[in-house]
């Protein structure tokens, strides 16, 4: 297994024990590769959920661009809905671990199909 199977693994680990959901391997894989190099940055691999700049960023950069949804308070809900069932005290919240949350949260599987 390589590095990012690795990150894969532990993306799918904090999936199933801190936000209590099973991973759709395959669609996990996906997003994770959708992040690109920053997956292995380790201040860019998380989303500082305490900064509304960086909610911000998610909104306007994956949810806007990549998922292709209309800006509305819809987006900041979902966000903060995924940030609330990842746990707020939880210091790593992982990009490729939201940004999966957010694409089943808002139902956009198919952008990776």
């Amino acid at each position: 297994m390589g590095k990012r199977d690795d990150l894969i693994a532990k993306y799918a680990d904090d999936l199933k024990n801190k936000c209590g959901m099973t991973p759709d391997m395959d669609l996990l894989t996906k997003v994770t590769i959708g992040c690109g190099p920053s997956i292995y940055n380790d201040d860019a691999s998380t989303v500082a959920s305490s900064q509304q700049s960086e909610l911000d960023t998610v909104k306007e950069n994956f949810l806007k661009k990549k998922l292709g949804l209309a800006d509305s308070p819809a987006l900041m809900e979902g966000i903060n809905a995924v940030i609330e069932t990842y746990g707020k005290s939880e210091r790593n919240k992982y990009r490729a671990v939201v940004y999966y949350m957010l694409t089943k949260h808002f139902g956009k599987e198919s952008v990776y199909g």
